[in-house]
């Protein structure tokens, strides 16, 4: 993943929009980036291109995202909510920033928010043992339609593909 290839598909005012978010945590800008490339390793190691579907493999990347986003960004601050609130909003940047279907935005916001819970509930966790952990939510990710009510999966992995 180049960042820079990346910002280069964004329009000027979401790229202001980032660089306002990045200057609010300046130091969590190099912990992110590196987050982010892990994730894209760690999901493609895990399950190969499947992560850029919108299956449980999918799934299983954003929590990761968010999970690493905060677990890494902890490391400089001991905040939790610092932490969380900053991978909710750079994450939340990405959703609303590349085009998706409303369904697997939902999806993705859903998957992201449990990614979140995950490092809320076991911040003193090895990111390896989080590994197995999401890996094993994948294998029981509930697949939904636009009339699922998402209330009741809050802890659990949501997908809209079979894989």
């Amino acid at each position: 993943m180049n960042p820079i290839a990346v910002l280069k598909r964004v329009d000027f005012k979401n790229i202001l929009k980032v660089i306002f978010i990045g200057m609010s945590h300046p130091f969590f800008i190099v912990p992110t980036i590196r987050a982010t490339k892990d994730c894209i390793r760690i999901s493609a190691d895990n399950y190969g291109r499947l992560h850029h579907e919108n299956g449980p493999a999918n799934a299983f990347r954003h929590a990761l995202w968010n999970y690493l986003i905060a677990k890494r960004c902890f490391r400089i601050r001991h905040d939790k909510d610092s932490v969380l609130q900053w991978a909710e909003k750079i994450t939340d940047w990405h959703e609303h920033v590349f085009p998706n279907t409303e369904l697997a935005k939902t999806m993705d916001f859903h998957n992201n928010a449990v990614g979140r819970l995950v490092f809320r509930e076991n911040p003193e966790k090895t990111e390896s043992e989080i590994i197995e952990l999401l890996k094993s939510m994948t294998l029981v990710s509930v697949k939904i339609d636009s009339n699922t009510k998402l209330a009741s999966l809050k802890t659990q992995f949501i997908h809209i593909l079979d894989q």
